[in-house]
């Protein structure tokens, strides 16, 4: 085999391997996310909000290419939201929609409620609320998976104070069942039709929370995945919420995240990494460090010390609430004694604390046990680390000690191969061998580096200013930026190629948009804020009424004017007993001292004149 016939064959072999270790190309997935829980014309509701934020942020670290989130939409922001993510699904594999908000069933059809529904009548219905089916419109193109998720089940204030137009129209309780017309499309309530969800106690509810740890499980068949979710709700609710899913799919497993790969070579090992995160999670010590690191790890060894770290922290604040429980208890207990009330009543009070106070004795030994368990935990966490490390260092040990020994023979055989021999003959003049040698690298400079880096940054939103050759604090602050919204931890005061190739992996923006005072977030731009008549900018962003301006008060300046008339056109007040004598010559307060009398005289009495001692 000469040199021409050993290259052909080298380059044929690099080839194969190229074609056969290439990646397949990955599925482009998308998502639109809504939370509704500032409605005008009803009470406030708490979670929706904090829902959309953690299913988007679920979604984000899933991989979807794009996620968009929005809170508080009107009728027209929704339309024109579903109108955008229609056009973003044409191209898509695998598109979701996440409602949470108000929602109601009018006649079996299921509608959404913006936040500026006013639904005073059971027919404004069909014009301020958006049925099922144009969400429907708007993941129709999908490929592969249509997933419309429902967190609409609350208790309908709208239907107490709506009237009817119509006696035979039908407002039901919750959402209706539906049935999908399209293959591959699922829909899932978070209570099944006929019945309400709740709310929940925390931040988040028991539905969001269960979708959160179930559905970003790579390789997890969706309907497994849902079932889990059911059984977690069922659980947190004492059963009387049940999630339930319509649609079908077909026979193979349609996981919302593509399993791993498997590693075909030498891999770093992983374990320092988790342990890494799971003792950042430890430091920290609250619920959504926890929640958050076991988004990343759902299963395994920390997973489950993960979990135990969670079970205290739920046993503490069952604990904390069963104590502010108690104490109102025993207040309203006192409150009733001190007010002498009737003795049913304080034997009542007395019953109810009393319980109340069992309540927090029974949640306190679950702290402890709990606490308990998770101190044990965390010792044979640490027992089981010291022992891995152990054979670790033993396995390297070996490994060292037998590439040692494989270097010295192979200097042996180098050293025998190098010894002259009479007999070598030099290759031929038309022989030519092959060689191949890779071409010199040029690494960026750190100038280069550093613009590429903030050229990145700006790409996914998380800085504003130009790209420079310096990593300024302005740069740090912007790498720190996103380390918060894509979970890295990079150092933000380096620059580094580790850095780059995370931020060029971002298909689309990751730190949020924030605009200034008069604007709102519309996708990626700041659009100004625009008031009907009559309304203007209030300081929290929206649109407020103009207060009317009442005419200022003229009665009082009027009075003061009139007063101070009166004083002047008055005659001087006596400084002495407030008397006046009058003569031709005028008239004079009475002297201090004196008074008006009359005094007799030889022709009788005389004229009223002044006495004076």
């Amino acid at each position: 085999m000469n040199g021409v016939t050993i290259a052909r064959y080298f380059y044929a072999l690099m080839f194969a391997a190229l074609v056969t270790c290439a990646p397949a190309q990955a599925e482009k997935r998308v998502a639109l996310v809504i939370g509704n829980s500032a409605y005008k014309s009803v009470p406030k509701l708490g979670n929706p909000a904090n829902d959309a934020g953690l299913i988007g942020g679920m979604l984000k670290k899933a991989g979807f290419d794009t996620v968009d989130v929005r809170q508080d939409l009107s009728a027209p922001e929704m339309r024109k939201a579903l109108r955008e993510f229609g056009t973003r699904t044409r191209d898509a594999d695998v598109a979701v929609i996440y409602y949470a908000g108000h929602g109601m069933e009018v006649d079996g059809t299921n509608y959404l409620i913006p936040t500026d529904a006013a639904l005073e009548t059971d027919a404004d219905v069909y014009d301020e609320a958006l049925p099922i089916d144009r969400v429907l419109v708007s993941i129709e193109p999908a490929k592969q998976l249509r997933l419309v998720i429902l967190d609409a089940c609350r208790d309908n204030p709208f239907a107490k104070t709506m009237k009817r137009t119509v006696a035979s129209r039908a407002i039901g309780r919750g959402l209706a069942k539906v049935e999908p017309t399209s293959p591959n499309t699922m829909i899932a309530f978070a209570a099944k039709a006929g019945s309400t969800a709740s709310d929940g106690d925390s931040r988040n509810s028991p539905f969001a929370v269960a979708l959160s740890d179930h559905l970003p499980k790579p390789g997890l068949d969706l309907r497994k995945a849902f079932g889990f979710v059911r059984d977690d709700v069922l659980r947190s609710t004492a059963n009387k919420q049940e999630p339930f899913v319509y649609g079908s799919l077909g026979g193979d497993d349609v996981p919302l995240v593509p399993a791993r790969p498997a590693a075909t070579g030498p891999q770093a090992n992983p374990q320092s990494e988790l342990r890494r995160d799971y003792e950042l999670a430890l430091q920290l010590a609250t619920r959504d460090g926890w929640e958050a690191f076991l988004t990343q790890y759902p299963d395994g060894f920390y997973a489950n010390l993960a979990k135990g770290q969670l079970n205290k922290i739920a046993a503490e604040e069952t604990r904390a609430s069963a104590e502010q429980k108690a104490k109102a208890a025993e207040q309203e207990k006192a409150r009733l004694i001190a007010e002498r009330a009737q003795k049913a009543e304080q034997e009542k009070a007395a019953a109810a604390a009393k319980a109340a106070e069992e309540a927090r004795i029974a949640a306190e030994k679950q702290k402890q046990i709990e606490q308990a368990k998770a101190e044990a935990a965390e010792r044979e966490r640490k027992v089981a680390e010291a022992a891995a490390a152990k054979a670790l260092a033993e396995k390297q040990a070996a490994e060292k000690a037998k590439a040692e020994l494989a270097a010295k023979q192979a200097a042996e055989r180098a050293e025998q191969a190098a010894k002259p021999a009479a007999d070598r003959q030099l290759p031929e003049a038309g022989q030519k061998v092959a060689a191949l040698s890779p071409g010199p690298t040029s690494p960026l400079s750190a100038a280069d580096l550093a613009k590429s880096v903030q050229s990145e940054l700006r790409r996914v939103g998380c800085l504003t200013s130009a790209a420079e050759g310096e990593w300024s604090s302005a740069a740090q602050r912007s790498l720190t930026l996103f380390n918060k919204y894509a979970g890295t931890q990079f150092d933000a005061k380096l620059a580094s190629v580790d850095v780059l190739d995370a931020l060029k992996a971002k298909p689309g923006r990751v730190c949020p948009l924030v605009c200034n005072f008069g604007f709102k977030a519309d996708g990626d731009q700041c659009a100004k804020i625009t008031c009907r008549a009559g309304y203007r900018v209030g300081d929290d962003n929206e649109c407020e009424k103009i207060p009317e301006r009442k005419p200022a008060a003229r009665e009082e300046p009027r009075r003061r004017d009139q007063e101070r008339k009166d004083a002047e056109s008055a005659a001087p007040k006596s400084q002495a007993s407030g008397q006046m004598i009058c003569n031709s010559a005028g008239c004079r307060p009475v002297g201090k001292g004196c008074r008006l009398g009359t005094v007799k005289n030889m022709y009788g009495a005389s004229p009223t004149t002044e006495i004076c001692n």
